[in-house]
């Protein structure tokens, strides 16, 4: 049996491990998960002080056309980030400070768009977290289907809807409801490693340590030579 157009309930990532995953940058998540989840870099924070957490709430509309998004703000839990695949079109903009007022208002954590904004100063103004391809001033129409709740593809990443997403001045990553809890473990270690390699760095020692054992491997150097 095929899902309806519009998927109102489904599973989300706990709302103590959104808050566990959030104090970690998408840089180290993205390494520990493997180095794959991080959207591509063509949608960004509008500006890049901006950052966001939380789950995603998957939305796809046609290019050009906000009438799903719409319903999803309706529809989002507090905590929820719309996520929202609208085909990298830049030619129109999807959402701007009367929606992301919306937003904000009915506790949604912020919003990603592989499409277009406008009002970006208001919305700098309003401090609300956006991630987009980029801003235009033309508005969209309000008159064509999508779906919500189903998966996106958003960035050349496929995202579910429930699924972690954090975003900063780097980019997003996105990690899968089944799988974020097992990571932080994994990020807590790697982000206490990468302070002591910077405390390392900071006394002197400067040369990283697989530097000339990654050289041999690679052909570059025979065994027993050095730079």
């Amino acid at each position: 049996m095929s899902l309806p157009n519009i998927v109102k309930s489904f599973d989300r990532v706990p709302a103590d491990i959104v808050a566990k995953a959030a104090k970690f940058q998408p840089a180290i998540l993205a390494d520990v998960a493997g180095r794959r989840g991080a959207l591509h870099g063509r949608i960004r924070a509008l500006r890049p002080h901006m950052k966001l957490a939380g789950t995603a709430f998957t939305v796809e509309v046609r290019p050009g056309d906000n009438l799903m998004i719409h319903a999803a703000m309706a529809l989002a839990q507090p905590g929820d980030v719309l996520v929202i695949d609208g085909k990298g079109d830049q030619s129109s903009a999807l959402m701007g400070t009367i929606m992301m007022n919306a937003c904000r208002q009915r506790g949604i954590a912020g919003v990603v768009i592989d499409g277009a904004v406008r009002d970006s100063l208001e919305i700098d103004e309003m401090d609300y977290p956006v991630f987009s391809v980029g801003t235009n001033p033309n508005g969209p129409t309000k008159e064509v289907g999508g779906r919500i709740g189903h998966p996106v593809s958003v960035g050349g990443v496929t995202v579910h809807p429930g699924d972690f997403i954090c975003g900063d001045a780097d980019g997003l990553v996105v990690v899968e409801r089944e799988k974020i809890a097992s990571l932080l473990p994994l990020a807590e270690h790697k982000e206490a490693a990468e302070a002591r390699r910077i405390a390392q760095i900071k006394e002197g020692k400067t040369s990283a340590p697989w530097l000339l054992s990654s050289l041999v491997t690679a052909g570059v150097l025979k065994e027993g030579e050095t730079l």
